[in-house]
């Protein structure tokens, strides 16, 4: 299921995204370029690994990952986390945990064609 994912994609809205970023002590700034920022996605697949890609004006972002396998990652407001890319139906989720595993992120990234 996860090649429909392979290819790049226009970012068309994010639900939430600002409450999110609130709970997640992002500050205002930082909220406000995020909320603006539509990025490019780019996904690619190299045998079982999976490369992920966010372009945009302020900078890029790529994060390489196998289905199903945590790994660490840092995210773009500088917290460390574990994550884990899972598919569910038509969905590519990505669930985020911090060091304790107190705080839990969880995205859905869904392709409207």
């Amino acid at each position: 299921m996860v090649e429909s994912f392979i290819g790049t994609w226009k970012l068309i809205s994010s639900e939430n995204f600002d409450d999110l970023m609130k709970e997640l002590g992002v500050g205002y700034v930082k909220r406000k370029l995020g909320n603006q920022m539509k990025p490019n996605i780019v996904f690619a697949k190299n045998s079982d690994e999976i490369t992920f890609t966010t372009i945009s004006s302020i900078r890029t972002i790529e994060i390489k990952f196998k289905l199903n396998e945590e790994f660490d990652e840092e995210t773009p407001d500088g917290r460390n986390v574990k994550t884990i890319f899972t598919i569910d139906g038509n969905k590519l989720i990505q669930t985020q945990k911090d060091k304790n595993g107190k705080i839990v992120c969880t995205m859905a990234r869904e392709i409207m064609t």
